[in-house]
């Protein structure tokens, strides 16, 4: 790739300055940048054809009111030529993430998906949740669209197919089957209740289920019940007509079931006001596993096209695009997108438009949703921005804050002591910029709670600070809340001058005399303290705020203290990481166990070689 030199015109601004780079281009595919006199990225495109691209941005006339005020604001242009077009869309989409242009449209929450994995690693597999990389040998079924819809089917397929869900180690150290053997929802291979061929056919069931073949699974489930009836093996009838009845349950929570829809990501857009909603929904396998509504980024004013080749490019960045892809409007660039998935999944991925049949049912289903969904953030959205116009009213802003950020401490007399940031705005909680800072200096020991907060707001301010020392993007907040009263106020006011951003509105929020709910003071550096009437919605809302920090601390916190007591020898020895630690606790059943091997003992282990194991005795022997 080569890089285009940035020329710019501090005086000059539009139609006129892209002109001038028009001779500098010729047909080659690649990427361009438009910049603003401070150099900030205004847009990041793609072209077939960079001087064919540019050009038309050089005409004074024929542009929509986005196109002609980003125009209008360019000083400058950087470009980047690539080999193939298919390169300059995942460059273009990579820069856009990077750099997040106010004309682009940006996909903002773009979580990972839960599978159900039925993992292969051991004799008799285990059927759990899974969410990330696919580094573990067994067979994936995804995605769906939430760790709630994959718990209910993983609970029904339990009473289905009996499958464990315990860890090896647990299963390796079990003398007598647990509860789930008792409720009838696990066949306890771990004792022996089963042997290896038995659970190996659940598995099979399992497998066909998940892959759709239900109709297989019933029929192979109701001969064994009617043979079993015949026998008059009535407690086995009884068990295989309380499997089948659990399958017809699960059928029926699937939702939407398409016929000839076997596997499909179905994708519609809605725009309104200049919002949009993107609604997905996940058929595999002939069923619906469930839907998930986005809220992208629009530009400044993108149409439907644009605005879904943006989301298809940025949200497969991460995922394996199903073998169809069903869409509510066509892409500006079908060709290129279709070759960048299909690249990305080393197969063939099509892109469609149904206009009629089932295809076009599941889509509409979507765009239904989609609308609805919309409507509902819109209400909220406004709700939101009267509550945040009260805030600057009742804390004396000059404007609505666009960002608050919300701090508390969780810890029990200075031990697994956590710091709490949460984050809202217009859209409500952005749960992707919460921070948890654990904390590192003699004030958690101390208990010290001023000392805490002074903690959490330097690492927090000095690391923005070198990211960004000139607060042009939108983490930096307008308002912050602080839990505690005028102590913990003074704290952190001190703090924010010597870092030098004093100028950031500041609030303490502390329970009244009786702590209650309702009697809450409000402190400001310089100020005296105030308090809101009972019923004020403003009041409402910081309590909100508050409580949600709170939650989150003390989640931090409970996690922290968590790995503290599940923690074992094993994590202190040089060499044993997870995969290790693992394999000795599942082998030994316990870390007491693994102290008192022999180093013959340990290499009996898969993945101990006779170095680790000397290692792994010496450690405990010099330890004791």
């Amino acid at each position: 790739m080569n890089d285009g030199d940035i020329e710019k015109a501090p005086h000059r601004t539009g139609y006129e300055v892209i002109q001038g780079y028009l001779k500098t281009l010729d047909g080659s595919p690649g990427v361009y940048r438009m910049l603003n006199a401070q150099a900030e990225v205004l847009y990041v495109g793609k072209a077939r054809n960079l001087k064919a691209r540019v050009s038309n941005y050089a005409r004074p006339s024929g542009h929509s009111g986005r196109i002609s005020r980003m125009i209008s604001e360019t000083a400058s242009m950087m470009f980047l030529t690539t080999r193939t077009e298919t390169e300059a869309l995942l460059l273009e989409q990579n820069l856009i993430k990077q750099l997040k242009p106010r004309y682009n449209v940006l996909l903002r929450d773009d979580k990972s998906f839960p599978n159900i994995l039925i993992s292969h690693e051991h004799p008799f597999p285990q059927i759990k949740k899974h969410r990330g990389k696919k580094a573990e040998k067994g067979r994936y079924f995804g995605p769906f669209a939430s760790a709630g819809a994959v718990n209910r089917t993983l609970n029904q397929l339990q009473k289905v197919f009996l499958l464990r869900n315990c860890s090896d180690a647990m299963f390796a150290s079990r003398t007598r089957p647990c509860l789930l053997f008792q409720i009838k929802r696990c066949s306890a291979p771990c004792v022996g209740k089963i042997d290896e061929a038995g659970y190996d056919a659940l598995v099979a069931d399992a497998e066909a289920f998940l892959e759709g073949r239900t109709t297989k699974v019933q029929a192979d489930l109701a001969a064994q019940m009617s043979a079993a009836s015949e026998a008059m093996e009535f407690e086995r009838a009884a068990a295989l007509r309380d499997r089948i009845k659990a399958l017809t349950q699960v059928q029926s929570t699937q939702g939407i079931n398409p016929q000839g829809v076997t596997e499909a990501d179905v994708i519609a857009v809605h725009l309104e006001s200049g919002q949009a909603c993107v609604q997905v929904f996940f058929i595999r396998a002939n069923q619906s596993w469930g839907n998930r509504d986005f809220y992208p980024r629009t530009g400044a004013g993108a149409e439907e096209p644009e605005i879904l080749e943006a989301f298809l490019s940025q949200f497969y960045d991460d995922k394996d695009p199903p073998r169809l892809i069903l869409l509510s409007h066509p892409v500006e660039n079908p060709d290129l997108v279709t070759q960048l998935l299909s690249d990305r999944a080393g197969r063939k991925v099509e892109l469609a438009v149904p206009q009629r049949g089932e295809k076009a049912e599941l889509v509409e289903n979507a765009a239904r949703n989609a609308r609805e969904s919309l409507a509902r953030k819109m209400a909220e959205s406004a709700t939101q921005n009267k509550l945040l116009a009260g805030l600057a009213e009742a804390f004396d802003l000059d404007d609505a804050p666009k960002r608050i950020e919300v701090y508390d401490n969780s810890h029990i007399q200075g031990t697994n002591a956590v710091g709490g940031m949460i984050v809202a705005g217009a859209d409500g909680f952005l749960k992707s910029q919460y921070r948890k800072f654990n904390i590192r200096g003699e004030a958690g020991a101390n208990s010290d709670d001023f000392g805490m907060m002074k903690e959490v707001l330097t690492r927090r301010f000095e690391r923005l600070l070198k990211e960004d020392p000139e607060r042009k993007s939108d983490a930096w907040p307008d308002l912050l809340l602080i839990d505690g009263g005028a102590g913990q106020v003074s704290a952190v006011a001190e703090i924010m001058v010597e870092l030098g951003v004093d100028d950031i509105a500041m609030v303490g929020v502390a329970k009244g005399i009786d702590r209650d709910a309702g009697k809450e003071e409000f402190h400001r550096p310089g100020e005296p303290p105030f308090a809101l009437p009972m019923n004020s919605p403003v009041l409402y809302f910081i309590q909100r705020l508050r409580d949600e920090a709170h939650r989150w601390a003390i989640g931090a916190h409970r996690a922290k203290r968590a790995k503290t007591v599940s923690a074992t020898p094993l994590d202190d020895i040089p060499g044993v990481g997870a995969t290790r630690k693992r394999a000795l606790l599942a082998h030994f059943g316990s870390a007491k166990a693994v102290a008192r091997a022999g180093v013959e003992d340990l290499m009996a282990v898969d993945g101990i070689s006779a170095a680790m194991a000397q290692t792994i005795h010496d450690f405990f022997h010099e330890r004791g």
